[in-house]
Order: structure tokens, then sequence, then C-alpha cells
């Protein structure tokens, strides 16, 4: 068993390293193409999205309050809500739903 953990964790390490290593080594100049700059540009975002949004939905005991809640919060921060003001409004959304499903 131990063994086993052992080489998941060489081969976990050695694709993060791989990740890291390779665009440093293989790229030594400016990016100038226009496509792969805004591609490298909205990565950061897309992998934030990708691991957040599933869990907001999952987070309340029916996915039914989380995707309202997600709504509700996405408009108030489109119309300028504050931080503070979408959370608030974000867990009011799941509480108020919670009590009635």
């Amino acid at each position: 068993m131990t063994h086993d953990i052992n080489v998941y964790i060489a081969i976990a390490s050695a694709v993060t390293l791989a990740i890291k290593i390779l665009p440093l080594t293989l790229i030594r100049g400016e990016i100038k193409n226009v496509t792969v700059r805004s591609f490298l540009h909205y990565v950061p975002y897309v992998t934030l999205a990708v691991m957040t949004f599933p869990a907001i939905i999952r987070a309340t005991q029916s996915e039914i309050s989380g995707g309202l809640a997600l709504v509700a919060g996405v408009v108030a921060a489109w119309f300028g809500g504050s931080l503070f003001k979408v959370a608030l409004l974000c867990c009011t959304v799941v509480f108020v739903t919670e009590l009635f499903i």
C-alpha cells in the first residue's frame, strides 16, 4: 500500500514539474500570437471558475438553493454590489430557499 502511494506522489510531482518547467525551457522569447496570449490571459480565471462553481452549487443541502444563490450573486455583482452585499444576499437566498425546500 505504501509503495503505491509513493508511486502516485512521484507521478504527480513529475507532472507538476513538467507543467512548470517545460514552458520555461521551450518558450524563450515574447509570445506575439494574439490568440495564444489571449488564451494564456484567461487560463487563471477559467481554472478558478472550474474549481469554484461546482463547490458553490454543492455546498448547500440542495443544489437548487446553491444554484439560486449563484444566480442572485452574479446578478448582484453585475449591478455593482460589493463583496459583502453579494455574500449577504447569497447567504439569505440559501437560507430562505432551504426553509421552503
